[in-house]
């Protein structure tokens, strides 16, 4: 989304709860205002909350966007490539965070659309592997997630490890 180039962090945020892109005439209470906070603070941006979000690294801005989804408090959270773009310690602190969040019992469902095992999170329970729009394999993430669904999936043969919870993958 392009937000304007003077909207702050905070706002971006706030304005989800009117489904608004840039502060015109809303008003937000204090109860908005708190859920918005919280929500920064849990994604690990609260500090930026004065910022310009052109400003911000990709990794920041992708934390600010799930705080503003998650702002209108929806049944269903999807991101597209959520990590792409994220250098290492930024997939790993954005992938720690998600964890988090599905791991709250209050959280929305989740659905996390990724070519990259790597970029699952931990706690995830299932799985849809599709290839050019047809489905490979679905259900539980450990019957998914296979060294022969993946090389099917992917038409080269791949090693799958699972290391206390997250995927890896690589060529054979």
């Amino acid at each position: 989304r392009d937000f304007p180039d003077d909207e702050k962090v905070m706002d971006v945020v706030l304005t989800a709860a009117y489904a608004m892109i840039g502060r015109w005439q809303e008003k937000y209470d204090l109860w908005d205002e708190s859920r918005a906070k919280a929500l920064l603070t849990a994604l690990g941006v609260r500090e930026l909350g004065e910022r310009h979000f052109a400003s911000l690294s990709e990794g920041e801005k992708k934390r600010v966007q799930i705080a503003r989804s998650l702002m209108a408090d929806p049944e269903l959270l999807l991101l597209d490539e959520p990590a792409s773009a994220l250098d290492l310690g930024g997939r790993e602190d954005l992938l720690k965070r998600l964890e988090d969040l599905a791991n709250d019992p209050l959280a929305p469902a989740t659905v996390i659309v990724t070519h990259h095992i790597e970029e699952i999170p931990k706690g995830t329970t299932h799985a849809l592997l599709l290839k050019d729009g047809y489905v490979v394999a679905q259900g539980a993430i450990d019957r998914v997630i296979t060294n022969a669904f993946m090389s099917d999936a992917y038409a080269i043969a791949i090693s799958v490890n699972n290391e206390g919870g997250r995927y890896f993958a690589r060529a054979l």
